[in-house]
């Protein structure tokens, strides 16, 4: 797959992953109070927007033809 993510959208992606993987992180250690279900989507989110921006490419920019590179 060809590279379709731009340095700034990568640089937001990957900031934006860390913060949900920690987020996700504090309520399963009960730091923060939220439903369980909450830090499943907020790890599933941060594991998809890391690799994304890791690896430059989108799969959803892909189909949709958008490419920010």
């Amino acid at each position: 797959m060809d590279t379709n993510v731009g340095e700034i959208d990568r640089a937001i992606r990957i900031g934006l992953g860390a913060v949900a993987g920690i987020v996700s992180v504090a309520i399963l250690t009960n730091a923060l109070a939220a439903p369980s279900v909450v830090a499943l989507v907020l790890g599933i989110a941060a594991i998809v927007l890391l690799a994304t921006g890791y690896l430059s490419t989108c799969g959803l920019y892909a189909v949709l033809g958008i490419d920010t590179r």
